[in-house]
């Protein structure tokens, strides 16, 4: 037993290092930044992340893909979704995606905003919403759902997820597909983001709001993945709860079982969260962020006690 931990949570007590992701790393000019789960789809493993020559903000950027055959080189295949069209829900920009693999084909979600597009402002800025597009294959092409979101923010201004919806990470439990998400109120701040969940019998939805949101009171990314019969949530950055590992044995009571400083805006390789597994094997490695004004991509590896 480690000392100053119990045997109850010391299975969820980890450290992590870092690496490179060669081909993601810093480029003059570029930021990659906020990626996806990583997926092994045939031969290869699978990222998507916001890509911009626009400076560190991701609210104006695109969608991009690289592959690799081991996890640690990359090669970037080029934009995988681009801007919408004028008049467009997702015109502006689309950003902060991730991946389902379902049904023989690839589902990849995304967060996007409209034209005119403002980050200020008295109700906090313009809101965003969530969107699919579909693909046969993880190289594309990629075709947007319907041209409409999956997910937009409540129209009830005391919702959690009345302002912000975004950063989708999708279990298949139960034979359903499970959206966590991460939702703001209006006229509250970034430090009181929220988690959420969605639920849908199709990878398309629609998705259904649970009656119990918001899940979980903090956190800024969404990353969860199966464990043992039921999910761990890594809530990353503020509110009371951040940097803490959280297990919910229903996927939906989460309580704190570890305290962890997390990778930014991490992405995991999750080789069972769409098995509809009940004995879930955990997270080993995963690809995030680092940079604060030159946002770049990095692997990360979790060494478990």
């Amino acid at each position: 037993m480690i000392a100053g931990i119990s045997d109850e949570t010391r299975e969820f007590h980890m450290t992590f290092s870092y690496s490179p992701a060669e081909g993601l790393g810093l480029e003059e000019g570029w930021t990659r930044r906020d990626p996806s789960d990583v997926a092994k789809i045939g031969p290869l493993y699978y990222v998507w992340y916001t890509k911009t020559d626009k400076g560190p903000d991701g609210y104006n950027a695109t969608v991009w893909c690289a592959a690799s055959p081991d996890g640690h080189r990359w090669t970037e295949k080029g934009e995988a979704i681009a801007r919408g069209g004028r008049g467009a829900w997702d015109e502006h920009s689309v950003f902060t995606p991730n991946i389902l693999v379902a049904q023989s084909r690839c589902y990849l979600f995304y967060t996007a905003v409209p034209e005119p597009f403002t980050n200020t402002g008295p109700d906090g800025g313009t809101k965003t919403a969530i969107g699919v597009a579909v693909s046969d294959s993880p190289d594309g092409p990629w075709t947007r759902f319907e041209g409409k979101p999956i997910l937009k923010p409540s129209d009830d201004a005391n919702d959690f997820d009345s302002h912000r919806i975004d950063d989708s990470c999708l279990i298949v439990r139960d034979g359903k597909y499970w959206l966590y998400y991460k939702g703001r109120q209006m006229r509250h701040s970034p430090a009181e983001t929220k988690m959420g969940l969605a639920v849908a019998g199709n990878p398309t939805g629609p998705y259904v709001r649970h009656p119990e949101n918001p899940l979980i009171g903090s956190g800024h990314e969404v990353l969860v993945w199966p464990h043992r019969e039921g999910i761990v949530a890594w809530v990353q950055g503020c509110g009371p709860e951040g940097n803490t590992i959280q297990y919910a044995p229903d996927g939906l009571h989460f309580s704190v079982k570890a305290s962890s400083g997390p990778p930014s805006a991490a992405g995991a390789y999750r080789p069972d969260a769409f098995t509809d597994t009940k004995n879930g094997q955990g997270i080993e490695w995963g690809i995030s962020q680092q940079g604060g004004r030159h946002p770049h991509l990095v692997r990360y590896n979790c060494a478990w006690p």
